[in-house]
């Protein structure tokens, strides 16, 4: 297939098309390495340049100070749910989650098999249609830390302010809106993500940790399961992806290139402005399924009247070259992922034909 269709999958998703086209160009073999990316060693001075380059990057765009070491790991997000309450949950044997989604729940799962987790606020009645207020949420301060995700894939809901916790350290999984807009690092104690959303392929999670958390990682835990044991390998204790920090080095570059995470954060908000509007003004033909204040920029979700007449727009939406829009089973309906990389002429294109599918079902 010569063409590219739309690809409005949530994860593993779009990549930037200049990234795949120069990752392509150099497959076959680096310039002045004469092997592929796929064929180096992690123990090679090429490596050494390319993962040192993606860390700056990611510190030049985020902002991150020399407070926070940066790791490129392996196992998801999945893995994290589990490596952060065994290395984080030390001091009083607890932790605040709240939860807002599937992902969230995972985490609470895991993290009951370490410590007590206090449920410092759900909103799992209703459906996950909105992030909760500050108000609702009834923070322990001996907690060991407080746990959020940022974004929630499957019911297009996002945080747009982070919470507050006072002293409590705070620990986020980011892993799809990572790099769609500036952050102030230093409110965290621990940010991951995996990097198949928006920074890059599968098989990498990033994550930013606060120095002094480290103190708490006891050497009696598993040395794979030990935050210090790949701070101090500088992330190659075992051999990473190479391929992928290749990729979010490619990805760094590019978002730099668009003015960094302001300009990129720009176009975001006008991307899922269009979309949402489209929905907002079909008349209930198209319903969101986030409340308005809570909805997401990188996930946007909505129903149809009937199941029947989803299974259709997804069909005719396929065959058109929109593809990945049938909505997780959680919800039904359907989600239009646009992280960083989907192209704002694609949203416009989806828009389009919404607006000729309501006119013929409407």
């Amino acid at each position: 297939m010569e063409k590219r269709i739309y690809n409005f999958a949530a994860g593993p998703a779009i990549l930037p098309e200049p990234v795949l086209k120069e990752a392509q160009e150099q497959l076959w073999a680096l310039p002045g390495v004469g092997m592929s990316i796929l064929e180096i060693s992690h123990r090679s001075k090429v490596f050494d340049k390319i993962i040192a380059e993606a860390k700056e990057g990611l510190k030049s765009l985020l902002g991150i100070n020399d407070n926070y070491e940066l790791l490129f790991l392996q196992g998801g997000a999945s893995l994290q749910f589990s490596m952060i309450p065994l290395n984080l949950m030390v001091k009083n044997k607890k932790a605040d989650y709240i939860v807002t989604g599937s992902w969230s729940k995972k985490a609470v799962k895991e993290a009951k098999r370490v410590g007590t987790v206090n449920i410092a606020a759900s909103t799992e009645e209703g459906n996950f249609k909105r992030i909760p207020k500050q108000e609702e949420l009834k923070l322990d301060p001996q907690a060991d830390y407080v746990h959020f995700t940022s974004n929630n894939t499957i019911f297009g809901t996002e945080w747009h302010k982070e919470p507050e916790v006072g002293n409590v350290p705070l620990v986020c999984d980011a892993s799809s809106d990572m790099l769609h807009k500036k952050i102030d690092v230093n409110k965290y104690a621990l940010i991951y993500a995996g990097a198949q959303k928006n920074m890059g392929p599968s098989g990498v999670t990033f994550i930013i940790l606060r120095k002094d958390m480290l103190e708490r990682s006891s050497d009696s835990l598993h040395t794979m399961l030990n935050y210090k044991t790949h701070i101090e390998n500088n992330s190659l204790y075992n051999t990473p992806n190479v391929f992928g920090i290749y990729i979010i080095n490619l990805v760094c570059k590019w978002l730099k290139g668009l003015g960094g995470l302001d300009g990129m954060y720009k176009i975001n908000k006008e991307k899922a402005d269009i979309l949402y509007k489209c929905i907002d003004e079909s008349g209930g033909f198209y319903k969101g399924h986030a409340d308005k204040d809570s909805r997401s920029l990188m996930n946007i979700t909505f129903n149809l009247a009937t199941e029947d007449l989803e299974k259709k727009l997804v069909s005719e939406a396929t065959a058109a070259g929109f593809d990945g829009l049938k909505g997780h089973r959680s919800v039904g309906g359907l989600r239009a992922s646009i992280y960083n990389a989907f192209p704002k002429k694609g949203v416009e294109d989806l828009v389009s034909f919404m607006k000729n599918f309501q006119k013929k079902n409407g």
